[in-house]
């Protein structure tokens, strides 16, 4: 075990800036404990690791880390809790968003420098629920994954994501066990073959990054914008064509439950530099349309 204390100069909430890492309340690889702790595990440069942080008194930060990667882990910790985001760039032009920027004073955008761990849950999230989506990467980490170091593996039953190599191997049919269409699974299988070079993309700006990314086939706007949020903590990357996003922005900006990209794009122009950021808050404000039609169906292929 190795452990680190990092000093806060400025407002830090660990909840709102680690919780765009967690995919669903089951992740395997995160964790939040009633001590107020939050845990993460990780397959770092140097080998599997796992991470607890905790909040002190006076704003600092807490860390201890198990595993190869340990000293990795909490040397990069400063960029996992937003030292390299700069809240102080962002300026609300819309009072619902100040009002939220206000309420919200410890929102930072995280970093994690490390790509195959969000690429990975963002293509299991095209297209279908995030229920569905959560309900797989449980499954493939569960059986394919390594307990986590320390006593995350065995007390809290966190895992660690497979290595690229064991990605390629899963078969055909614990995809479809897992609810994973072939178009999703294939390109998942492409990018962990190509797992060194897309990890390279950590390290190039923003928008390089999600060009070096949509190299791969079945990897698109949404999938790259989804990632490289994570991995850089890029305050300009907004997503584009989702499903319920635009509707949100439009309604809480201009009363427009019926905005399309465009729309959002337009409306988050006077945020250029930091619309992800303004979609973020916006997102964290609960106002949203009321909801006129069913949700995405729910369609298990495992039961096919």
């Amino acid at each position: 075990m190795a452990g680190r204390r990092y000093p806060s100069e400025t407002p830090l909430h660990l909840g709102l800036t680690l919780s765009p890492l967690r995919r669903g309340p089951a992740d395997p690889t995160f964790r939040t404990t009633p001590d107020g702790a939050v845990w993460r595990s990780s397959r770092t440069p140097q080998g599997p690791a796992t991470l607890r942080v905790t909040e002190e008194r006076d704003g600092a930060v807490r860390a201890r880390a198990w595993g190869e990667g340990a000293d990795w882990f909490l040397s990069q910790l400063p960029h996992l809790l937003g030292e390299s985001d700069d809240p102080t760039a962002f300026e609300p032009r819309h009072r619902l968003v100040a009002r939220t920027t206000h309420r919200r004073p410890g929102l930072r955008l995280t970093r994690t420098g490390l790509v195959l761990e969000s690429l990975i849950p963002s293509i299991l999230e095209q297209k279908v629920t995030t229920d569905e989506a959560y309900r797989a990467w449980r499954l493939l980490l569960n059986k394919y994954g390594e307990p986590a170091p320390g006593p995350a593996g065995e007390d809290l039953r966190m895992r660690v994501m497979p290595d690229p190599r064991t990605w390629t191997l899963i078969p055909s049919w614990e995809w479809h066990r897992a609810g994973v269409d072939n178009k999703r699974a294939s390109t998942i299988i492409r990018a962990a073959q190509v797992a060194r070079r897309l990890e390279e993309a950590a390290r190039m700006e923003p928008g390089e990054a999600r060009t070096r990314l949509e190299l791969v086939p079945g990897i698109g706007p949404w999938t790259s914008a989804e990632t490289v949020q994570r991995t850089h903590g890029a305050p300009d990357e907004v997503t584009t064509g989702d499903l319920h996003l635009p509707g949100i922005v439009g309604y809480a900006l201009a009363a427009d439950r019926d905005a399309t990209d465009e729309d959002m794009l337009e409306l988050l122009a006077p945020y250029a530099g930091q619309r992800h950021r303004a979609a973020r808050l916006i997102m964290l404000s609960g106002v949203s349309p009321p909801r006129r039609q069913p949700k995405m169906r729910r369609v298990n292929i495992a039961e096919w």
